[in-house]
């Protein structure tokens, strides 16, 4: 590390392309992440043509950052995604963020909660929020469906968990792994960047790969489970992954990353029957499965009626609403969270719910188009209050060698 503390990029970034063996060496004193026989299981890859932590099979674990840029200067931008990508790419191997020596008179290079632990299929995904661009003089390469979101009806959005210039989505297996990657990339950028909010999600609430099982949200309801599969690559190629209508160059094979803090009033919730939870939601508790059906993967049919001629599935149920049937057809990844932030001090009620993430090709015609009829008439919004948002361009994936985003800046 140079004697003024700065992160030094240019080894890891030489090196990048070399495979496991040139990154081998990397600790003094043989300090590394991990047991050799424990990463061939759980690294995922950081380059690739998309990042990873979008179609990557959904971790247990999630710690979100959202960052505000201390300059004005591109340059200082480019060298922050470069020293970011550099490190992300250390530690998703499962390795620290710099050579570890014993020297008594520098702080460490790596703060060192994660020493010992397995890379745990930790992802780092970064992504660019609507106001960095003005920002940095770099307006002309905005991606064209960058947008703040709109204000929704029922909205509560707090300044201090909403926005930011950019963000940091670290996701893996292992909670202190994924912290440990946020706090590391924080100190690396302190001086350009400062942390704006975060937010620690735990329990996976949503199926993201064909694999996987469907799991419960903070209600007991099972969550996600018609979702976007991350391994069907004409979903991916017609849903999330931006392309040819993108007239910046440099954003084709990008995506949209919508996040909401969704806080559920649970008390409220736990004094409701299970025929109203029910008839909410538009799913039986116990199974999963529509109210026209008996099993979770059963057709939703949004035509049955009751014998007094009511719909089965109420005008207002969640699934009725939120599923493409009522929305064109249109169709986002979820990638969401369960959360716990202790207790309300004004009401002594818990702080607890979902941090919802949602990949789109375009936010006005996924997130935006669906959130606007939900707003307007689910029943579940009687449960439930967002509280934060944010919207972020995240650039494709880097190849070896370079680092993401870095065709913003050619």
């Amino acid at each position: 590390m140079p004697p003024d503390g700065r992160f030094s990029r240019r080894g890891f970034l030489a090196t990048a392309g070399a495979g496991a063996v040139g990154l081998a060496a990397v600790g003094a004193g043989g300090y590394v992440l991990g047991r050799d026989e424990d990463r061939p299981a759980q690294r995922e890859p950081f380059h690739g043509e998309h990042q990873a932590g979008v179609t990557t099979p959904v971790q247990d674990r999630l710690v979100f950052g959202a960052f505000d840029l201390q300059t004005s200067s591109p340059a200082v931008l480019r060298t922050l995604l470069e020293d970011w990508s550099a490190a992300a790419l250390l530690m998703t191997e499962g390795r620290p963020v710099g050579e570890v020596d014993d020297n008594l008179a520098a702080p460490p290079v790596d703060t060192g909660e994660a020493l010992g632990l397995p890379a745990a299929r930790l992802t780092v995904t970064f992504g660019l929020g609507p106001s960095l661009f003005d920002r940095v003089g770099l307006a002309a390469q905005r991606p064209a469906a960058l947008h703040e979101l709109p204000h929704f009806a029922g909205d509560a959005l707090q300044p201090e968990r909403s926005g930011g210039d950019l963000c940091v989505q670290a996701c893996a297996d292992d909670p202190v792994v994924a912290f440990h990657a946020v706090r590391n990339l924080a100190r690396i950028g302190f001086g350009r960047v400062s942390l704006r909010w975060t937010q620690l999600g735990f329990g996976r609430t949503s199926v993201t790969s064909s694999g996987q099982q469907t799991v419960r949200n903070l209600q007991g309801f099972k969550d996600g489970t018609n979702n976007l599969h991350g391994d069907d690559a004409d979903a991916m190629r017609q849903f999330v992954w931006v392309a040819d209508e993108e007239p910046r160059e440099w954003f084709r094979g990008g995506t949209y990353l919508v996040a909401r803090r969704i806080r559920m009033l649970v008390e409220t919730w736990d004094r409701s029957s299970l025929d109203d939870q029910q008839q909410t939601i538009g799913r039986f508790k116990s199974s999963g499965a529509p109210l026209t059906g008996e099993r979770e993967h059963d057709p939703v049919d949004l035509a049955a009626t009751a014998v007094d001629g009511t719909p089965v599935i109420p005008r207002d149920a969640h699934i009725r609403l939120a599923g493409p049937a009522s929305n064109r057809g249109r169709r986002i990844l979820r990638r969401g969270f369960s959360y716990t932030d202790g207790i309300d001090p004004r009401t002594g009620e818990l702080d607890a719910g979902l941090f919802f993430i949602a990949f789109q090709r375009d936010p006005e015609t996924g997130f935006v188009a669906v959130q606007r009829r939900l707003a307007a008439g689910d029943a579940l919004g009687e449960y439930i209050v967002h509280t934060g948002s944010a919207v972020f361009a995240v650039p494709p994936g880097a190849r070896p060698g370079a680092f993401v985003g870095e065709g913003l800046f050619t």
